[in-house]
């Protein structure tokens, strides 16, 4: 596996276990990172942050990666099954998403829900 497939991969799996340090970890300390909330981006370790804190204040969402694969442009294209409950444990959304990702010196840069 290259090592942007498992930089992507481990994201993921931190995200869901609300390992939030060591997602951040693995992006860049301006990184730009879409808002699926409210809309827009939020910029940086700290906005990010401050988005997962207030989402997970309120949503339960999970994403697993089905396929990773890179475009032509160098972009890194996951597939993911996201699944979104209330914290009471209610299915909000069960749906399949992609995400697109820029990653530059192995550090996730951006991004953008297709």
């Amino acid at each position: 596996m290259s090592h942007e497939r498992e930089l992507l991969t481990e994201a993921y799996r931190d995200f869901n276990a609300r390992r939030l340090d060591a997602v951040l970890a693995r992006m860049h300390p301006h990184v730009i990172w879409p808002n699926g909330m409210e809309g827009g981006y939020v910029y940086g370790h700290e906005g990010v942050r401050d988005y997962w804190t207030r989402q997970w204040s309120i949503l339960d969402p999970r994403v697993e990666p089905l396929q990773i694969e890179s475009d032509e442009s160098g972009r890194y294209l996951v597939e993911v099954h996201q699944v979104v409950r209330d914290l009471a444990g209610a299915l909000l959304s069960d749906a399949i998403v992609r995400h697109a990702y820029r990653i530059s010196d192995g550090l996730i840069e951006r991004m953008d829900i297709e």
